[in-house]
């Protein structure tokens, strides 16, 4: 059984990653449930999208995560990131992006939102884990993709890299044939092959 969660602002397309995760389990005949617990997503608040696999042909009975036991969180945010941790398995790895999307809370806050504090704070929590913490520097990335609309095919690609779960970078291609909008398919194409270095 595989969980995952995905996590991130409302509009950094964190539903559609994780349907089109869902899309490429299914593609290989395993049974997936899927969940989304969303706060105020239209006006920036936290999205958490969750995916559990029975990779092992096991039947997938409910479809949260539970606390310690996610194999792989996707995080399109470092606030983010660390605002799920708790759910992050002792082994389990945990990819991010850096840059930093501040609330409205921040900007009429005297003390400044910054995302190296965030990220220096989850590498205190998970000091003496063996979890596995995977940086991206989504603004580079983004950059030479050509749009920030990408981030989530960027991470995905990105997240199947560390090899935690055995989607493969050509099922996550056919996923988002499946899944995005005609006419957004190639740029999401591309921005795969910026990932992984194509």
């Amino acid at each position: 059984m595989l969980n995952i969660l995905l996590t991130g602002v409302g509009g950094q397309g964190t539903v559609l990653a994780a349907k089109v995760l869902a899309q490429a389990a299914l593609e290989k005949g395993w049974q997936v449930r899927t969940a989304e617990t969303i706060g105020m997503a239209q006006r920036g608040g936290n999205v958490v999208s969750h995916v559990r696999i029975g990779n092992k042909g096991e039947q997938v009975h409910a479809p949260l995560v539970s606390r310690e036991t996610a194999d792989l969180i996707i995080a399109f945010e470092p606030a983010e990131a660390a605002r799920v941790l708790p759910y992050l398995a002792p082994a389990g790895t945990l990819v991010f992006a850096s840059t930093a999307v501040q609330p409205v809370t921040a900007a009429l806050s005297k003390n400044p939102y910054r995302a190296s504090d965030v990220i220096a704070n989850m590498e205190r929590a998970l000091a003496g884990t063996q979890a596995n913490l995977v940086p991206v520097d989504d603004a580079a990335l983004t950059k030479a993709a050509g749009s920030r609309k990408v981030l989530n095919s960027l991470l995905l690609a990105k997240a199947l890299q560390t090899g935690c779960v055995p989607i493969d970078v050509e099922d996550l291609r056919a996923a988002i044939a499946a899944c995005v909008k005609p006419r957004f398919v190639d740029m999401n194409l591309q921005a795969i092959n910026v990932a992984v270095g194509e």
